[in-house]
């Protein structure tokens, strides 16, 4: 209730969300304890322990509550809540997918960004944020060996190629496209992409107005990679046939196999053909940093622009995407309004107004965490660890190979791809038998919370599959993993056979 105050009309408030500056601090420092203490003990808890949706909805409250309650007991219940029924990708077993290990000091840098609870849209909501956003941009640009003239942080991977993508349809349109539409190219462009792409490319140009038809799926070779001699010749009978060839999209790092498309001999086709080239590299980008790997992503710096994932490969907390562009223009084309009620534009110095450059206006501060973690290792501490995980990849695949009933497919970066295959099922067994076979282990895997890989398929092939991003895994928790595999393997294929 807002009591009245003497002399004056309005009455004083009492907000119940606002909360005492004592009980604020004794709450963040019992949560900031809760937090380290789990940090150090991760390894004694299971990476998931599986819990059904009936589980967790019935331990969550029965009805929206009317009246409140102690903080202390939201917060102690919250904790006790996500602790018991999580998957924590920050485990050292945590290899599915591509999440990493969140960094103690990007927590942190959220914890800032929430207080101050900048507006990134614009320079005048978020004065400081915005230049260490720029400043970011500029860092992850440089550490990849990319030119980049301009960018923007995103949510993840598929905003950030979304991103791309909006400003090549911009940037190659022949004409007004954010006035008239798609209806000039009446169906003649054409994208251009390897096989083992990540699914984002179809939600593009569906979602954007071009229609899945437009996708030339390129072949792949025995390793994964884009052919690129097919490419210009596809593009070339393409164009004899009246398409256009809007862009061609290289992979730095295949969601599935880790592979990376020869970049430079696209960026050839690109340019003989006068297409926009952009690169996926949210996973596997950051290892062109590596100077041992320098060869494998030569043409990186000559794209027009590049999706990376600082949450994927740089260990920052979710969420935290980028995309990088040689052209800054390229975004400001694509995605600037200046509606009457926006007063943004600075009066003596230029500024940089994000909401420009992408799809929101409203924006949180993610490059904070990103930044607080540069400073905090540096580039060198990034290569580093980084390198530590192309290196215990390398050793689990050699390691694999030394158990008969383990057969290996692949391995590129920090991704190796395998699948149980018991000896005396023999050469000719079932192609779908052991498909069937290593999705049910990979079920129980990752229901069993003791290891936690995922999956590819490969010319049909059910494999399992086993990502390293983490900066807590070790030479023990890779070793481990061959007997997990059999013992965990014996049993879907005793329960199969009885079947």
């Amino acid at each position: 209730m807002l009591k009245k105050i003497p002399g004056e009309s309005l009455p004083e408030r009492n907000p119940p969300i606002e909360m005492d500056t004592g009980v604020f601090r004794a709450l963040g420092h019992r949560l900031i304890d809760d937090i380290a203490d789990f940090l150090s003990s991760i390894t004694d808890y299971p990476v998931t322990t599986g819990p059904s949706p009936r589980s967790l909805q019935a331990s969550l409250p029965k009805t929206m509550p009317l009246t409140g309650m102690s903080p202390a007991v939201v917060v102690d219940e919250t904790w006790n809540l996500l602790v018991n029924n999580s998957l924590f990708n920050g485990h050292p077993r945590f290899w599915g997918y591509i999440t990493s290990s969140p960094a103690p000091m990007g927590m942190l840098g959220d914890l800032m960004a929430s207080a101050i609870n900048s507006n990134c849209g614009a320079f005048v909501l978020s004065p400081m944020a915005t230049e260490i956003e720029k400043q970011t941009i500029q860092w992850l640009g440089e550490f990849i060996g990319y030119p980049a003239a301009g960018g923007i942080m995103v949510s993840g991977g598929n905003m950030a190629n979304f991103v791309g993508f909006l400003a090549a349809r911009k940037a190659k349109a022949g004409w007004d496209v954010r006035k008239l539409g798609l209806e000039p190219s009446k169906g003649k462009w054409r994208v251009y992409t390897s096989a083992e792409t990540h699914t984002w490319i179809s939600k593009a140009v569906d979602l954007f107005g071009l229609g899945l038809d437009i996708i030339q799926w390129m072949a792949v070779d025995e390793d994964q990679k884009m052919k690129s001699s097919l490419l210009d010749q596809k593009i070339t009978e393409d164009k004899n046939q009246g398409f256009i060839p809007l862009m061609v999209v290289g992979t730095a790092g295949s969601v599935g196999t880790g592979a990376v498309d020869p970049l430079l001999e696209i960026a050839a086709v690109c340019k003989k053909h006068d297409c926009w080239f952009h690169i996926d590299g949210a996973y596997g980008g950051f290892a062109a940093a590596l100077p041992e790997l320098k060869n494998i992503f030569n043409g990186i710096e000559l794209a027009d622009s590049i999706a990376i994932d600082p949450h994927k490969w740089l260990y920052s907390p979710l969420e935290a995407g980028c995309t990088l562009v040689k052209d800054e223009n390229a975004l400001t084309d694509a995605f600037s309004f200046h509606p009457a009620y926006y007063n943004f534009d600075g009066e003596e110095e230029p500024q940089t107004n994000f909401y420009e450059r992408g799809l929101q206006n409203s924006r949180g501060f993610r490059a904070l965490k990103v930044w607080m973690a540069f400073r905090q290792v540096g580039a060198h501490g990034h290569i580093q660890m980084i390198r530590e995980d192309i290196e215990l990849a390398t050793r689990l695949f050699e390691h694999l190979k030394k158990y008969p009933d383990i057969e290996t497919f692949t391995h590129h970066l920090s991704i190796v791809t395998f699948r149980y295959r018991p000896a005396y099922i023999g050469k000719t067994s079932d192609p779908e038998y052991l498909n069937k076979l290593n999705q049910g282990l990979l079920n129980r895997l990752q229901a069993g919370g003791e290891v936690f890989p995922s999956n590819a398929v490969l010319d049909g092939k059910f494999l399992l599959r086993v990502c390293i991003v983490n900066f807590r895994s070790g030479i023990g928790d890779i070793e481990s993993l061959p007997d997990i595999i059999l013992r965990e393997g014996k049993i879907i294929h005793e329960q199969m056979q009885k079947d």
